[in-house]
């Protein structure tokens, strides 16, 4: 895992799972079957999306993970998950 949050500017689609009410999962695996080759899916979320690591190796995809230190009032880090395919 890196320690620099990678710039949001590279991405070329971007999805922020903490405004998706439920489960994300669906959310994530039909943005990443919409991914186009050579392009990335900047995913954001709330906590380390462990789980997905595997599922994401499984598919071919490749990921960078970031945890960007937490800025806001409620002193909750974001994790960062630069996907794109392997």
């Amino acid at each position: 895992m890196s320690t620099d949050l990678p710039d949001p500017s590279d991405a070329n689609r971007r999805l922020d799972a903490r405004e998706i009410d439920g489960e994300p999962f669906g959310d994530i695996m039909a943005a990443l079957e919409d991914l186009p080759e050579g392009e990335s899916l900047l995913l954001v979320n709330g906590f380390e999306p462990e789980p997905l690591y595997d599922v994401l190796e499984r598919r071919g995809f490749r990921y960078e993970t970031t945890r960007k230190e937490p800025t806001g009032d409620d002193g909750a880090a974001v994790w960062h998950v630069e996907i794109s395919h392997a």
